[in-house]
């Protein structure tokens, strides 16, 4: 090891020589110099050399060579002062002065080890590491800043290591295409990683992105050398403009015998161009439909990138694209609320003086979800249906259907489509759990409480019994009406309330109930009896749940009640018949003693026995918790004697065998 770590710092003598006859580095800083980068060597070979050496051993050599370059400005940028003065002085030839000065600072060796090195070392790095791809991206990026010739060597390797990667060959290719300005290379890696990566959506898009920009480019060349040729864009009115200001720059020599002929080879070739960029999208698309036949996103996307360039023969693309996506996807939900979305477009642009646009793009989204419900009728279909009328009666400020509640059509006609749309799920026995919720949930969301009762009832009764999320929303209604009621509640209203969520409690888990359990305790807690009775009930189903923390909310919100309403003492008899069920939860434990601590702060002399308890009954249960362990002898040298102290200590040593964490909270 040594010896390769000495055989590569030898190679870095011709280097640091020059740095110093150059009076960029002292020799005190190329000592330091040597002795940093002996350390990394050594890191680097070790037998089994870790990533981040690699890596910090790059960002020295990446600051070691930036500061390099910022003192060699610094030193020629004050050298040219001087002898500018001096020439001034002298009155020297200025060419003579230049040529003097790029003799003197002419390229070295030291500038460009340091990328050198750099590049060695992420090759040592990459062989080390090969399947870690953010290393190849960090490699490949420095050799594109440097604009090094290493850079098609780098890519070859990536892609034969990484060949499933599309990134990889988008990023091979866009360099060839952007950087080397070689498009057949360009061309040949995205049709091989299309061979190899056939699945990527992105990979196609990207394809078909830089086929349509070399054709663009080519236009743009004709243009500049004065043919009438558009661009693929739509827009293309600065381009015309720019002509026709440079008229004179495009007149032909021999206008008057041969406009004619002119005029129709430009409209040839134009028409040529036009009928070759449509070529090529039809092609790609039918190679990545035949290669992605069930992704609907692919198919959406190239009709984003048919929409915004102009092609011969548009319309049949566009409509062959369309017939496509209806022959496949007219399973999918997906594909009618994106159809539905292009017949809205962007509504927030429009102006409240455009209501009939506004009710006639309304009416074509309806018809889209229409067919699509009659062809489709799925819980989903009619989500999304319901969906698309709450967005436009709800205000969500960033949503752009929500600009028409109140400003094109009065509220009350979007509340009765909404309903017609869940009365037609709940006939066409479409009306899932999520959907019944959210069916109630609008009535509650307009302000009809009553209405919202009674179909939560209808539901349960009838459509959706073992919904356990139904239930729970019947509850919640059934006690919001109950505390909202007017009149005066008698003894029958709080049974019939009681009985109610007493079969609601008991036939759901603790926790799935638990929010319920915490309103049925506040209706309830200024009634002792119907409050003692959810005790019990509550009892009964943490029983059932014994040995997690379900319900420990709920069991804490009732011992908080009694605290503050009967006094500590009563407090105490409630937790205690908690505790005495099978394997009470160790957070209820923590919830007892936290309360038992704080009394002991206020001047409680019971709290510390019954802290004690607590943890003594606790440890019982969770003998091999360390925390609560530790919990117990911070508490002991608080309010103890050492003897407490020490017993408690040499318990949790011999159950745990480990004391480090306990000795640690001592030191």
């Amino acid at each position: 090891m040594a010896d390769v770590v000495q055989y590569r710092l030898e190679r870095m003598t011709d280097e640091l020589d020059d740095l110093e006859r150059r009076g960029l580095f002292s020799r005190p800083e190329i000592a330091e110099i040597v002795r940093r980068r002996r350390d990394f060597e050594y890191r680097l070979k070790r037998p089994s050399p870790l990533k981040q050496d690699f890596l910090a051993y790059i960002d020295y050599e990446k600051q070691l060579d930036a500061l390099r370059n910022l003192r060699k400005r610094a030193i020629i940028g004050e050298l040219i002062k001087e002898k500018q003065a001096r020439e001034e002085n002298e009155g020297a030839d200025e060419h003579k002065k230049k040529k003097k000065m790029s003799k003197k600072w002419k390229k070295s060796i030291s500038d460009i080890a340091g990328v050198l090195r750099i590049l060695d070392i992420y090759r040592m790095a990459t062989v080390r590491y090969k399947a870690d791809l953010d290393l190849w991206f960090k490699y490949l990026e420095f050799c594109r800043e440097k604009r090094h010739g290493r850079m098609k060597q780098v890519l070859a390797q990536a892609i034969r290591y990484h060949p499933k990667v599309p990134g990889l060959w988008i990023y091979a290719a866009a360099w060839e295409f952007d950087q080397n300005l070689n498009v057949a290379a360009a061309r040949a890696l995205m049709q091989s990683g299309l061979r190899t990566c056939s699945s990527s959506e992105d990979l196609w898009i990207e394809y078909l992105r830089m086929e349509l920009t070399y054709l663009n480019k080519l236009k743009a060349r004709k243009i500049a050398l004065g043919e009438d040729v558009k661009l693929l864009q739509r827009n293309n009115s600065d381009a015309d403009r720019w002509k026709e200001e440079n008229r004179d720059l495009f007149m032909p020599l021999n206008e008057e015998q041969g406009s004619n002929a002119q005029e129709g080879s430009l409209d040839k070739g134009e028409e040529l161009f036009l009928q070759q960029g449509a070529l090529v999208l039809q092609t790609i698309y039918h190679g990545a439909i035949e290669a992605n036949p069930s992704s609907l996103s692919l198919r959406q996307r190239f009709l984003e990138i048919l929409d915004t360039v102009d092609l011969a023969h548009y319309d049949e693309l566009k409509v062959e694209v369309m017939e496509d996506l209806k022959k496949d996807f007219s399973h999918d939900e997906n594909y009618w609320d994106w159809i539905a979305s292009l017949q809205i477009g962007d509504i927030s642009e429009l102006k409240d003086s455009e209501r009939s646009k506004i009710l006639s793009k309304l009416d074509r989204v309806v018809q889209v979800y229409e067919e699509a419900v009659n062809v489709l009728p799925t819980a989903k279909m009619f989500s999304l249906y319901a969906k698309f009328w709450l967005d436009v009666l709800v205000s969500d400020g960033e949503d752009s259907t929500s600009a028409l509640s109140n400003a094109v059509v009065d509220d009350r006609d979007f509340v009765s489509s909404i309903i017609k749309v869940y009365e037609k799920a709940e006939s066409r026995g479409c009306l899932t759990a999520d959907l019944a919720c959210q069916y109630v949930s609008f009535y509650l969301q307009i302000g009809r409480l009553d209405e919202a009762k009674n179909l939560a009832k209808k539901l349960c009764n009838s459509k959706l019994p073992d919904s356990a999320n139904l239930w729970i929303l019947r509850a919640s209604i059934e006690i919001k009406w109950f505390t909202n009621k007017s009149s005066a509640i008698n003894k029958d209203d709080l049974h019939s309330v009681f009985e109610f969520l007493k079969d609601v409690l008991t036939r759901l888990s603790i926790s799935e109930t638990e929010y319920l359990w915490l309103m049925a305790l506040k209706v309830f807690s200024n009634n002792k009896g119907f409050f003692e009775k959810l005790v019990k009930f509550l009892m009964l189903a943490l029983g059932k749940a014994s040995g997690t923390d379900s319900g420990t909310s709920v069991s804490s919100a009732v011992v908080n009640w009694v605290l503050q309403r009967e006094g500590i003492q009563q407090a105490r008899v409630m937790y205690k018949r908690f505790l005495a069920l099978p394997h009470p939860s160790l957070k209820f434990f923590r919830y007892c003693m936290e309360l038992e601590q704080n009394l002991i702060f206020v001047g409680d002399n019971l709290g510390v026995t019954c802290v004690r308890k607590l943890y003594e009954s606790a440890l019982g249960i969770y003998p091999e918790n360390r925390e609560l362990w530790r919990d117990y002898y911070l508490l002991e040298k608080k309010v103890g004697t050492s003897e407490s102290v020490n017993a408690v200590y040499w318990r949790a040593r011999k159950t745990l065998k480990d004391t480090s964490m306990i000795v640690n909270t001592d030191l």
